[in-house]
């Protein structure tokens, strides 16, 4: 079973920030990872269909002989996972909300937190709800940030048009009076590392900053730990399917991978 694969998926690239996670705390697992970039992004889609196309890539993963599910998409950990674990209830499965709504509870001094993600995940509530459940004394503030994703694929992470666009979407949120700003922030959403320094730029130094990647690889870490399931020798590897563009999965996931992406070693699939 430890030599098992572990599954990740998103809607696209932007997972691979939590599978570079993953792979930084579990060096010697071996991970399939399907990017569904035919019907990204999910974001903007109903939650019903979002339900619907996560169910179908946890399936396909798990075909492939998977021990772990990770749900490397913040809008699909949102609606998505009751739907998974009903179809797949064999395999352990995480998402990205849960683990980045408790590393915010922890870090937050004053219980304000704030919240940026896609459309989809700021009206679903979950992360409002996953803080609230940690924290009940919370305040949160959760505000969509949709350019944030447009800007770190086409690799606009800094530079004039990434601060102006970070002050749009986070002024609002901290630039308010002293003792009525957020002192934690949540990146809701796996493109926003990406663009770590114009929002570090625009919230100031004070405000802890929770990437919910590293939180979610950590909290798998000890899982697959409690379970006596984790690789702990040989070398470590990465499958990668998507089910569309294999040249621009490569081209813009190396980005958020952190290293280079042969297309050769994306396997096209259909779900």
């Amino acid at each position: 079973m430890s030599d098992a694969p572990i599954g990740v998926f998103d809607s696209g690239v932007g997972g691979l920030t939590v599978l570079r996670e993953l792979l930084a705390a579990l060096p010697c697992e071996r991970f399939v990872y399907l990017g569904d970039t035919a019907r990204l992004p999910y974001g903007t889609k109903s939650a019903e269909t979002v339900a619907r196309y996560a169910c179908q890539a946890a399936t396909a993963l798990v075909g492939r002989g998977v021990k772990y599910l990770v749900v490397a998409c913040n809008t699909a950990s949102s609606v998505g996972l009751p739907a998974i674990r009903e179809r797949v209830p064999g395999v352990p499965v995480i998402g990205v909300i849960e683990p980045g709504a408790q590393a915010a509870c922890a870090a937050s001094r004053s219980g304000h937190i704030a919240v940026i993600a896609t459309e989809g995940t700021v009206r679903g509530g979950a992360y409002q709800q996953a803080i609230l459940r940690c924290r009940r004394d919370a305040r949160v503030s959760a505000r969509a940030a949709p350019l944030f994703v447009a800007l770190a694929e086409e690799g606009m992470c800094d530079g004039t048009i990434a601060r102006e666009v970070a002050r749009h979407y986070l002024e609002p949120l901290f630039g308010r009076p002293a003792g009525e700003t957020p002192d934690t922030l949540v990146l809701g959403c796996t493109h926003f590392p990406l663009l770590a320094g114009p929002i570090r730029a625009v919230v100031g130094s004070d405000v802890a900053i929770v990437d919910s990647a590293a939180t979610t690889a950590r909290a798998v870490r000890e899982a697959l730990r409690a379970a006596g399931i984790e690789r702990r020798s040989g070398n470590g590897s990465v499958t990668f399917l998507a089910t569309d563009g294999r040249e621009r999965f490569a081209r813009v996931g190396g980005h958020f991978l952190g290293r280079d992406i042969d297309p050769r070693e994306v396997e096209l699939i259909d779900l």
